[in-house]
């Protein structure tokens, strides 16, 4: 089953063999417990935001976060408890305190899915660039939203240690194309049948490694400008995370060649013993 990976996609011919999503997967792949999660990213020119549900070794923790640019400021909060986020197929809804949000999501371009062996288990990933059009509410002010970003299924049996880099945006080209791109170093990143993909006006191309500077403000040829961050530290007797997630803008070339007119999303770097 192994030796027909890495595998990349639409969903159609998957390796035979492998339990993958939407299907049931086990708890348990050999001694490696299952990891999932689900991230939805919206990057817009006033505001940005995440929301997202995960569960690792069957332990749960939801997350959300809002950068408002006009304002300079910065929501978030991570819980234990799911409750207050929701991310259902087509939405994206937080009620938390201080701040709301409730979006629907539509698909902006081709799917992308990915299986690669990881650990000596495997682990698998869908990408897809989304539009997201609702109401964001911060301490009893409503706002709209209409902007693109990026939607990440995540599940799989990962290596008891794994980090990796990451870059996820959206934007417009030169040429006045919208854009959006998936940029990683350390998971999925095979030479070829890798998740690494750059969208134009929605179609979908495979690109390159580019590297990621030490700094994160840089993958390839496309610079990065920090504007926020959302960092977190979890150390536990068998889980530990240590997560950095700036957001911010983008200029420069992708690494299929496309110039950015301009470009807003995030960057990440993620180590965790799992």
């Amino acid at each position: 089953m192994l030796d027909a990976l890495p595998y990349r996609g639409d969903g159609t011919g998957r390796p035979d063999g492998l339990a993958l999503p939407p299907g049931p997967m086990p708890r348990r792949q050999g001694r490696r417990p299952l990891k999932r999660w689900r991230y939805v990213g919206v990057y817009g020119p006033d505001v940005m935001l995440c929301a997202g549900v995960a569960r690792v070794a069957g332990v749960p923790q939801a997350f959300w976060a809002v950068w408002e640019r006009g304002t300079q400021r910065l929501w978030e909060r991570t819980s234990w408890r799911t409750a207050r986020v929701a991310v259902p197929d087509g939405e994206a809804r937080v009620a938390d305190r201080e701040v709301s949000i409730d979006l629907v999501l539509e698909p902006a371009g081709d799917a992308v899915e990915v299986v690669s062996g990881h650990g000596g288990s495997y682990v698998w990933t869908r990408k897809r660039p989304l539009r997201a059009t609702g109401l964001l509410t911060l301490e009893g002010r409503t706002l709209a939203v209409d902007a693109f970003g990026l939607l990440d299924d995540t599940a799989g049996y990962h290596a008891r240690r794994t980090a990796w880099d990451w870059s996820a945006g959206v934007g417009v080209s030169a040429a006045g194309e919208q854009v959006a791109w998936n940029l990683v170093a350390g998971v999925h990143d095979a030479p070829l049948h890798s998740e690494r993909t750059v969208w134009v006006d929605g179609a979908a191309s495979e690109v390159a490694a580019a590297p990621f500077a030490p700094g994160l403000d840089a993958v390839g040829d496309l610079r990065f400008e920090p504007e926020a961050e959302r960092v977190r530290r979890d150390d536990f007797l068998l889980l530990a995370s240590d997560y950095r997630q700036p957001f911010g803008t983008f200029a420069g070339t992708l690494p299929d060649g496309t110039e950015l007119r301009a470009g807003f999303g995030v960057m990440e770097r993620h180590a965790a013993r799992w």
